[in-house]
C-alpha cells in the first residue's frame, strides 16, 4: 500500500461518497475510483460495495479502516511532533565540560533561576565536537584566539600541610618538593597533563600516591593532609578551615587557561549565545572576586 492509497481510501471510507471524496482531496473522480480499484486489487478483498447510489464499506474495508486510522493519525502527527522536537532542542543546550566543572554548574543553577524553559546536557568527552558550548583547559601559551571563545587565565597554586617545613611561607620553587607525595587527578584529565608539565619544566616527574577522576575526591584528600598537589585557586576555590597552606610556585610559571567556546550549529542559537554571555561574564565576576580577597 502506498501511502497516497491509505489517505484515498480513507477519505472514501469517512464520506461513503466518490464525488464529495473527489472534490475534498482535489482529484478527479475517476482517478479516485482507479486507485480504490487499485488497491482492492493489490490487497485481494473488496473495501466496498454498492448500496443504491451510495456505497458502504464491507467488512474487510471496515476492519482496514479500523487499523489505519490511528496509524494515519500518528503519521499527520509527525511533522508536529519534529516542530516541537525543533522547539525543544533550541532550548537545549549540549555541553562538553571537560574543566572547571564545579563553576560551570554554579553557573548553571543561577542561570536556571531565570530561565527555567532552559535545558542543559553536560557531557566529558575529549574527542567529542558535538556541542552548543564548551569548557576546556590548556596551558597558557597554548590557548587559540578565536572570536567565537573566551579565555580566562588561573594562576595554579601549590597546596601544602600547614607543618615546619612549609611555616611561614607564601611562595616555593616547584623543584623544592620533587620528592614530595602528589595527590592528583588521573592521567586522562586535562589539568592532570598540564600540571605533568610543570613538573617536567623542574626538572621530575611527580610521585603519585593517589589520583582520581573527580576533581573533588582531589580537593578533599589535599585538604585531609594526605599529601601536597596543584591547587587552581580560582576554579576550586580558596581552603579555609583547614591546615592547609596555598603557596604561590615562583618557578616554573604555573598557569593555564580556561577556554569556554560556543558552535553556532543551531537554527536558532540565540540561546546558545545567550548562555555564553552570562557564563562568560560568570567566570570574570568569580575571578574578580578571587583576586580582590587576595
Amino acid at each position: 500500500m502506498e501511502l497516497m492509497q491509505i489517505r484515498y481510501f480513507l477519505e472514501v471510507a469517512n464520506t461513503k461518497h466518490m464525488t464529495n471524496s473527489a472534490k475534498n482531496l482535489h482529484i478527479t473522480q475517476p482517478a479516485l475510483t482507479q486507485a480504490i480499484r487499485r488497491l482492492e486489487n493489490d490487497l485481494g478483498v473488496p473495501l466496498f460495495a454498492a448500496k443504491g447510489r451510495n456505497i458502504v464499506l464491507t467488512e474487510y474495508g471496515k476492519y482496514l479502516q479500523k487499523k489505519l486510522e490511528p496509524l494515519m493519525a500518528k503519521i499527520d502527527d509527525i511533522p508536529k511532533q519534529l516542530k516541537m522536537m525543533v522547539a525543544l532542542e533550541s532550548e537545549t543546550i549540549h555541553m562538553n565540560v571537560l574543566a572547571a566543572s564545579s563553576l560551570v554548574m554554579e553557573a548553571i543553577i543561577q542561570y536556571k533561576k531565570e530561565h527555567e524553559d532552559i535545558h542543559f546536557q553536560l557531557h566529558q568527552n575529549i574527542e567529542s565536537e558535538l556541542y552548543d558550548i564548551a569548557v576546556t583547559t590548556k596551558l597558557f601559551y597554548q590557548a587559540d584566539n578565536d572570536e567565537n571563545s573566551f579565555a580566562c587565565a588561573e594562576e595554579i597554586y601549590l597546596a601544602v600541610p600547614e607543618n615546619r617545613r612549609y611555616l611561614g611561607r607564601t611562595s616555593i620553587c616547584l623543584e623544592e618538593v620533587a620528592k614530595e607525595g602528589f595527590v592528583s587527578l588521573l592521567g586522562s584529565r586535562e589539568f592532570r597533563y598540564i600540571c605533568d608539565r610543570f613538573c617536567q619544566h623542574a626538572g621530575f616527574t611527580p610521585r603519585i600516591i593517589f589520583e582520581s577522576d573527580n576533581p573533588a575526591a582531589v580537593k578533599n584528600m589535599i585538604a585531609a593532609n594526605m599529601g601536597i598537589g596543584f591547587w587552581p585557586e580560582f576554579t576550586w576555590g580558596s581552603i579555609e578551615n583547614e591546615p592547609v597552606r596555598l603557596l604561590k610556585i615562583e618557578e616554573p610559571i604555573c598557569q593555564r587557561d580556561i577556554i569556554i567556546n560556543y558552535n553556532r550549529n543551531k537554527t536558532d542559537s540565540r540561546n546558545v549565545v545567550d548562555f555564553y554571555e552570562f557564563l562568560t561574564e560568570f567566570f570574570k565576576s568569580r575571578k574578580q572576586d578571587i583576586v580582590f580577597h587576595n
